[in-house]
Protein backbone atom coordinates (compact mmCIF):
# COMPACT_ATOMS: atom_id res chain seq x y z
CA UNK A 1 0.00 0.00 0.00
CA UNK A 2 1.30 3.35 -0.71
CA UNK A 3 2.09 5.86 2.04
CA UNK A 4 -0.53 8.33 0.06
CA UNK A 5 -3.60 6.04 0.00
CA UNK A 6 -2.07 4.80 3.58
CA UNK A 7 -2.78 7.96 4.49
CA UNK A 8 -6.45 8.48 3.36
CA UNK A 9 -7.27 4.98 5.19
CA UNK A 10 -5.38 6.07 8.49
CA UNK A 11 -7.86 9.68 8.70
CA UNK A 12 -11.02 7.28 7.40
CA UNK A 13 -10.28 5.01 10.56
CA UNK A 14 -9.80 8.02 12.46
CA UNK A 15 -12.71 9.20 12.04
CA UNK A 16 -14.39 5.71 12.34
CA UNK A 17 -12.76 4.50 15.46
CA UNK A 18 -12.37 8.25 17.52
CA UNK A 19 -14.62 10.78 16.25
CA UNK A 20 -17.42 9.29 14.67
CA UNK A 21 -18.49 7.26 18.20
CA UNK A 22 -17.78 10.42 20.26
CA UNK A 23 -19.92 12.99 18.45
CA UNK A 24 -23.01 10.27 18.06
CA UNK A 25 -22.69 9.78 22.07
CA UNK A 26 -23.83 13.52 21.98
CA UNK A 27 -27.38 14.36 22.96
CA UNK A 28 -27.47 16.67 19.88
CA UNK A 29 -28.66 14.94 16.37
CA UNK A 30 -26.48 13.58 13.98
CA UNK A 31 -27.27 13.23 10.46
CA UNK A 32 -25.39 11.52 7.45
CA UNK A 33 -25.13 14.73 6.40
CA UNK A 34 -23.12 15.84 9.36
CA UNK A 35 -20.74 12.68 9.06
CA UNK A 36 -20.31 13.60 5.15
CA UNK A 37 -19.04 17.38 6.12
CA UNK A 38 -16.87 15.81 9.07
CA UNK A 39 -15.44 13.18 6.42
CA UNK A 40 -14.91 16.09 3.78
CA UNK A 41 -13.16 18.54 6.43
CA UNK A 42 -10.67 15.63 7.76
CA UNK A 43 -9.74 14.00 4.30
CA UNK A 44 -9.14 17.75 2.59
CA UNK A 45 -7.59 19.35 5.55
CA UNK A 46 -8.48 22.42 3.92
CA UNK A 47 -6.74 24.79 7.04
CA UNK A 48 -3.34 23.50 5.63
CA UNK A 49 -4.90 25.37 2.43
CA UNK A 50 -5.67 28.96 4.10
CA UNK A 51 -3.57 31.88 4.96
CA UNK A 52 -3.76 33.79 7.48
CA UNK A 53 -2.87 37.36 6.29
CA UNK A 54 -2.09 40.05 9.07
CA UNK A 55 -4.60 42.67 9.68
CA UNK A 56 -3.98 45.92 8.35
CA UNK A 57 -5.96 49.17 9.18
CA UNK A 58 -9.77 48.81 9.28
CA UNK A 59 -12.77 46.52 10.85
CA UNK A 60 -10.81 42.95 11.33
CA UNK A 61 -12.12 40.27 8.83
CA UNK A 62 -14.39 37.51 9.93
CA UNK A 63 -12.28 34.12 9.68
CA UNK A 64 -12.49 32.51 6.38
CA UNK A 65 -11.38 28.85 7.23
CA UNK A 66 -15.45 28.04 9.18
CA UNK A 67 -16.87 30.39 6.09
CA UNK A 68 -15.06 27.50 3.95
CA UNK A 69 -16.65 24.73 5.99
CA UNK A 70 -19.81 26.47 5.79
CA UNK A 71 -19.96 26.86 1.82
CA UNK A 72 -18.85 23.14 1.73
CA UNK A 73 -22.21 22.41 4.15
CA UNK A 74 -24.08 24.02 1.44
CA UNK A 75 -23.08 21.82 -1.26
CA UNK A 76 -23.50 18.69 0.74
CA UNK A 77 -27.05 19.95 2.18
CA UNK A 78 -27.73 21.00 -1.51
CA UNK A 79 -28.97 24.31 -0.02
CA UNK A 80 -30.00 26.74 -2.54
CA UNK A 81 -28.85 29.97 -0.87
CA UNK A 82 -26.63 31.70 1.11
CA UNK A 83 -29.50 32.56 3.48
CA UNK A 84 -31.03 28.90 3.72
CA UNK A 85 -27.15 28.15 4.88
CA UNK A 86 -27.45 30.98 7.44
CA UNK A 87 -31.15 29.42 8.84
CA UNK A 88 -29.90 25.79 8.91
CA UNK A 89 -27.11 27.26 10.93
CA UNK A 90 -28.99 28.63 13.31
CA UNK A 91 -31.24 25.36 13.96
CA UNK A 92 -28.71 23.41 13.66
CA UNK A 93 -26.21 22.98 16.72
CA UNK A 94 -24.00 20.27 15.35
CA UNK A 95 -23.53 21.52 12.26
CA UNK A 96 -22.61 24.86 13.49
CA UNK A 97 -20.56 23.77 15.64
CA UNK A 98 -18.63 21.32 12.83
CA UNK A 99 -18.19 24.94 11.01
CA UNK A 100 -16.23 26.61 13.81
CA UNK A 101 -18.95 28.52 16.02
CA UNK A 102 -20.69 27.41 19.04
CA UNK A 103 -22.96 30.74 19.54
CA UNK A 104 -25.84 31.88 17.37
CA UNK A 105 -24.60 35.37 17.80
CA UNK A 106 -20.94 34.26 16.17
CA UNK A 107 -22.43 33.38 12.53
CA UNK A 108 -21.57 35.93 10.22
CA UNK A 109 -24.02 38.29 8.72
CA UNK A 110 -25.44 37.38 4.54
CA UNK A 111 -23.10 40.04 3.19
CA UNK A 112 -20.35 38.63 5.28
CA UNK A 113 -20.80 35.14 3.84
CA UNK A 114 -20.94 37.55 0.28
CA UNK A 115 -17.84 38.75 0.71
CA UNK A 116 -15.98 36.35 1.57
CA UNK A 117 -17.13 34.18 -1.36
CA UNK A 118 -15.87 36.63 -3.46
CA UNK A 119 -12.50 36.45 -2.11
CA UNK A 120 -12.23 32.99 -2.40
CA UNK A 121 -13.42 32.71 -5.90
CA UNK A 122 -10.83 34.74 -7.24
CA UNK A 123 -8.11 32.53 -5.45
CA UNK A 124 -6.74 29.35 -6.55
CA UNK A 125 -7.90 27.80 -2.84
CA UNK A 126 -10.52 25.82 -4.18
CA UNK A 127 -8.43 24.40 -7.09
CA UNK A 128 -5.45 23.51 -5.02
CA UNK A 129 -7.63 22.16 -2.46
CA UNK A 130 -9.21 19.80 -5.05
CA UNK A 131 -5.41 18.71 -7.06
CA UNK A 132 -4.78 17.76 -3.77
CA UNK A 133 -7.55 15.05 -3.52
CA UNK A 134 -6.81 13.85 -6.70
CA UNK A 135 -2.95 13.60 -5.62
CA UNK A 136 -4.40 11.27 -2.85
CA UNK A 137 -6.54 9.37 -5.43
CA UNK A 138 -3.35 8.79 -8.14
CA UNK A 139 -1.69 7.29 -4.94
CA UNK A 140 -3.39 4.61 -4.53
CA UNK A 141 -3.99 3.65 -8.00
CA UNK A 142 -2.05 1.49 -10.16
CA UNK A 143 1.47 3.25 -12.02
CA UNK A 144 -0.29 3.03 -15.39
CA UNK A 145 -3.73 2.25 -15.95
CA UNK A 146 -7.58 2.91 -16.12
CA UNK A 147 -9.45 4.88 -17.89
CA UNK A 148 -10.62 8.97 -17.78
CA UNK A 149 -13.85 9.53 -18.93
CA UNK A 150 -14.12 13.36 -20.74
CA UNK A 151 -17.36 14.98 -21.63
CA UNK A 152 -19.62 18.05 -20.78
CA UNK A 153 -22.97 18.96 -19.25
CA UNK A 154 -25.09 22.24 -19.26
CA UNK A 155 -24.93 24.76 -16.15
CA UNK A 156 -28.04 27.08 -16.22
CA UNK A 157 -27.84 30.58 -14.65
CA UNK A 158 -29.85 33.22 -14.05
CA UNK A 159 -28.18 35.76 -16.02
CA UNK A 160 -28.86 37.34 -19.72
CA UNK A 161 -26.34 36.05 -22.52
CA UNK A 162 -24.10 38.50 -23.44
CA UNK A 163 -24.78 40.02 -26.91
CA UNK A 164 -22.65 38.80 -29.38
CA UNK A 165 -21.15 41.56 -31.14
CA UNK A 166 -21.27 40.69 -35.46
CA UNK A 167 -18.66 39.77 -37.02
CA UNK A 168 -16.94 40.94 -40.02
CA UNK A 169 -18.36 38.95 -43.13
CA UNK A 170 -15.58 36.74 -44.85
CA UNK A 171 -14.46 37.42 -48.19
CA UNK A 172 -16.45 34.31 -50.64
CA UNK A 173 -13.31 31.98 -51.66
CA UNK A 174 -13.78 30.95 -55.08
CA UNK A 175 -14.74 27.57 -55.82
CA UNK A 176 -12.42 25.45 -57.89
CA UNK A 177 -8.79 25.18 -58.76
CA UNK A 178 -6.69 28.85 -58.69
CA UNK A 179 -6.30 29.97 -62.20
CA UNK A 180 -2.10 29.81 -63.49
CA UNK A 181 -0.27 32.52 -61.16
CA UNK A 182 -3.04 33.17 -59.00
CA UNK A 183 -2.41 33.26 -54.97
CA UNK A 184 -4.60 32.98 -52.43
CA UNK A 185 -4.82 33.49 -48.92
CA UNK A 186 -4.40 30.69 -47.18
CA UNK A 187 -7.73 29.17 -44.67
CA UNK A 188 -7.86 30.80 -40.95
CA UNK A 189 -6.72 28.04 -38.66
CA UNK A 190 -9.09 26.38 -36.01
CA UNK A 191 -9.10 26.34 -32.53
CA UNK A 192 -7.93 23.19 -32.56
CA UNK A 193 -5.27 23.73 -34.62
CA UNK A 194 -4.21 26.65 -33.12
CA UNK A 195 -4.35 24.82 -29.67
CA UNK A 196 -1.56 22.54 -31.10
CA UNK A 197 0.69 24.87 -30.25
CA UNK A 198 0.21 26.58 -27.09
CA UNK A 199 0.66 26.06 -23.82
CA UNK A 200 -1.89 25.04 -21.08
CA UNK A 201 -2.54 28.60 -19.83
CA UNK A 202 -2.96 30.09 -23.68
CA UNK A 203 -5.35 27.28 -24.16
CA UNK A 204 -7.25 27.95 -21.11
CA UNK A 205 -7.06 31.95 -22.17
CA UNK A 206 -8.54 31.26 -25.12
CA UNK A 207 -12.11 29.81 -24.58
CA UNK A 208 -14.71 31.57 -24.10
CA UNK A 209 -16.07 32.04 -20.67
CA UNK A 210 -18.94 35.06 -20.72
CA UNK A 211 -22.64 33.60 -19.78
CA UNK A 212 -24.31 33.48 -23.66
CA UNK A 213 -26.80 30.66 -24.78
CA UNK A 214 -25.71 26.88 -25.44
CA UNK A 215 -27.66 24.14 -27.33
CA UNK A 216 -26.80 20.24 -27.72
CA UNK A 217 -28.26 17.05 -27.56
CA UNK A 218 -29.78 15.36 -24.84
CA UNK A 219 -29.30 10.98 -24.05
CA UNK A 220 -33.17 11.22 -25.53
CA UNK A 221 -31.57 12.86 -29.31
CA UNK A 222 -33.82 15.94 -28.59
CA UNK A 223 -32.39 19.44 -28.80
CA UNK A 224 -32.23 21.43 -25.47
CA UNK A 225 -31.12 25.09 -25.16
CA UNK A 226 -30.22 26.88 -22.13
CA UNK A 227 -28.59 30.22 -20.37
CA UNK A 228 -25.34 29.76 -19.03
CA UNK A 229 -22.25 28.00 -18.78
CA UNK A 230 -21.12 24.18 -20.03
CA UNK A 231 -19.09 22.29 -17.60
CA UNK A 232 -15.48 20.13 -19.40
CA UNK A 233 -14.76 17.77 -16.99
CA UNK A 234 -12.53 14.54 -16.67
CA UNK A 235 -13.37 11.67 -14.69
CA UNK A 236 -11.08 8.76 -13.61
CA UNK A 237 -12.07 4.88 -12.28
CA UNK A 238 -14.26 5.50 -9.30
CA UNK A 239 -16.16 8.33 -10.63
CA UNK A 240 -13.58 10.78 -8.69
CA UNK A 241 -13.69 14.11 -10.66
CA UNK A 242 -10.11 15.23 -11.81
CA UNK A 243 -9.96 18.09 -14.36
CA UNK A 244 -12.51 20.63 -15.10
CA UNK A 245 -13.54 23.96 -16.71
CA UNK A 246 -16.19 26.07 -17.52
CA UNK A 247 -16.71 27.83 -20.58
CA UNK A 248 -19.40 29.48 -22.16
CA UNK A 249 -22.56 27.28 -23.06
CA UNK A 250 -22.13 28.05 -26.97
CA UNK A 251 -18.31 25.88 -26.92
CA UNK A 252 -18.53 22.99 -28.68
CA UNK A 253 -16.85 19.90 -26.64
CA UNK A 254 -14.30 19.33 -29.01
CA UNK A 255 -12.59 22.60 -28.04
CA UNK A 256 -12.12 22.33 -24.52
CA UNK A 257 -10.50 18.20 -25.05
CA UNK A 258 -6.90 19.45 -25.83
CA UNK A 259 -6.69 21.45 -22.29
CA UNK A 260 -8.56 19.25 -20.10
CA UNK A 261 -6.12 16.36 -21.61
CA UNK A 262 -3.24 18.08 -20.43
CA UNK A 263 -4.49 19.38 -16.70
CA UNK A 264 -5.37 15.81 -16.55
CA UNK A 265 -2.05 14.44 -18.05
CA UNK A 266 -0.27 16.50 -15.11
CA UNK A 267 -2.01 14.77 -12.20
CA UNK A 268 -2.63 11.17 -13.33
CA UNK A 269 -1.46 8.61 -15.36
CA UNK A 270 -4.02 6.56 -17.04
CA UNK A 271 -4.00 4.19 -20.36
CA UNK A 272 -7.43 5.22 -21.85
CA UNK A 273 -8.94 8.43 -23.39
CA UNK A 274 -12.78 7.74 -23.29
CA UNK A 275 -14.91 10.08 -25.51
CA UNK A 276 -18.40 10.56 -27.45
CA UNK A 277 -18.80 11.42 -30.93
CA UNK A 278 -18.45 15.31 -30.49
CA UNK A 279 -14.59 14.57 -29.65
CA UNK A 280 -14.37 12.83 -33.41
CA UNK A 281 -11.50 14.93 -34.48
CA UNK A 282 -8.12 13.65 -35.71
CA UNK A 283 -6.03 15.92 -33.70
CA UNK A 284 -7.49 14.99 -30.63
CA UNK A 285 -6.90 11.52 -31.71
CA UNK A 286 -3.10 12.67 -32.19
CA UNK A 287 -2.75 14.61 -29.09
CA UNK A 288 -3.96 11.82 -26.86
CA UNK A 289 -1.83 8.87 -28.59
CA UNK A 290 1.22 11.62 -28.25
CA UNK A 291 0.56 11.55 -24.15
CA UNK A 292 0.78 8.00 -24.45
CA UNK A 293 -2.67 7.26 -24.28
CA UNK A 294 -5.45 4.63 -26.39
CA UNK A 295 -7.85 7.29 -27.47
CA UNK A 296 -11.25 5.31 -27.73
CA UNK A 297 -13.70 7.58 -29.06
CA UNK A 298 -17.26 6.74 -30.65
CA UNK A 299 -17.17 7.34 -34.37
CA UNK A 300 -18.98 10.33 -35.87
CA UNK A 301 -20.75 9.69 -39.15
CA UNK A 302 -20.58 12.88 -40.62
CA UNK A 303 -21.20 11.81 -44.72
CA UNK A 304 -20.46 8.23 -43.99
CA UNK A 305 -21.00 5.18 -42.48
CA UNK A 306 -20.29 4.92 -38.51
CA UNK A 307 -17.48 2.82 -37.76
CA UNK A 308 -17.89 0.13 -34.93
CA UNK A 309 -15.95 -0.64 -32.16
CA UNK A 310 -13.75 -3.70 -32.17
CA UNK A 311 -14.77 -5.76 -29.28
CA UNK A 312 -11.87 -5.01 -26.63
CA UNK A 313 -12.77 -1.09 -27.03
CA UNK A 314 -16.48 -1.55 -27.48
CA UNK A 315 -15.98 -3.20 -23.56
CA UNK A 316 -13.92 -0.11 -22.52
CA UNK A 317 -15.67 2.72 -23.97
CA UNK A 318 -19.01 1.26 -21.43
CA UNK A 319 -16.45 2.76 -18.77
CA UNK A 320 -17.46 6.15 -20.13
CA UNK A 321 -21.01 6.33 -18.59
CA UNK A 322 -19.06 6.93 -15.26
CA UNK A 323 -19.08 11.11 -16.07
CA UNK A 324 -22.63 10.68 -16.36
CA UNK A 325 -22.72 9.57 -13.56
CA UNK A 326 -20.20 12.41 -11.66
CA UNK A 327 -22.17 14.55 -13.72
CA UNK A 328 -25.91 13.49 -12.18
CA UNK A 329 -24.65 13.56 -8.57
CA UNK A 330 -23.37 17.06 -9.04
CA UNK A 331 -26.88 18.64 -9.94
CA UNK A 332 -28.95 16.44 -7.80
CA UNK A 333 -26.87 16.36 -4.30
CA UNK A 334 -24.51 19.12 -4.37
CA UNK A 335 -26.15 22.13 -6.17
CA UNK A 336 -24.97 21.81 -9.46
CA UNK A 337 -28.90 22.96 -10.63
CA UNK A 338 -29.17 25.68 -7.85
CA UNK A 339 -26.58 28.52 -9.78
CA UNK A 340 -27.64 31.78 -7.90
CA UNK A 341 -24.42 33.71 -8.49
CA UNK A 342 -23.21 35.55 -11.63
CA UNK A 343 -20.12 35.42 -13.29
CA UNK A 344 -17.73 32.34 -14.75
CA UNK A 345 -15.47 32.94 -11.42
CA UNK A 346 -18.06 32.76 -8.75
CA UNK A 347 -20.18 30.07 -10.96
CA UNK A 348 -16.53 27.84 -10.85
CA UNK A 349 -16.59 28.50 -7.14
CA UNK A 350 -20.12 27.47 -6.70
CA UNK A 351 -19.35 23.99 -8.44
CA UNK A 352 -16.50 23.17 -6.82
CA UNK A 353 -17.68 23.48 -3.38
CA UNK A 354 -19.61 20.56 -4.35
CA UNK A 355 -17.00 18.51 -6.33
CA UNK A 356 -14.85 18.72 -3.84
CA UNK A 357 -17.14 16.87 -1.27
CA UNK A 358 -18.22 14.85 -4.32
CA UNK A 359 -14.61 13.62 -4.82
CA UNK A 360 -13.64 13.05 -0.82
CA UNK A 361 -17.50 10.83 -1.03
CA UNK A 362 -15.67 8.82 -4.31
CA UNK A 363 -12.64 8.47 -3.33
CA UNK A 364 -13.56 6.88 0.07
CA UNK A 365 -15.65 4.82 -1.75
CA UNK A 366 -12.57 3.91 -3.77
CA UNK A 367 -10.15 3.30 -0.97
CA UNK A 368 -12.42 1.05 0.82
Amino acid sequence: MSQKISGIWDRLRHLQIEIFPSLKNSNEPLLDKHLHLIRVLEIARIEEFIVVSSQGRGRPKSERLPIVRAFLAKGIFNLTTTRELMDRLEIDPMLRRICGWERRNQIPKEWTFSRAFSEIAKTDLLDRIHRALVALYEGGRPPAGGHVSRDSTAIEAREKPVKKVAAEPKPKRKRGRPRKGETRPPAEPTRLEKQREMSLEQMLNDLPTECDRGTKKNSQGYKVSWNGYKLHMDVGDGQIPISCILTSASLHDSQAALPLASMTHEQVTNCYDLMDAAYDAEIIKKFSEDLGHVPIIDSNPRCSEKIPFDPAKKVRYRQRSSVERVFGRLKDEYGGRMIRVRGAVKVMAHLLFGIIPLTVDQLSRFVE
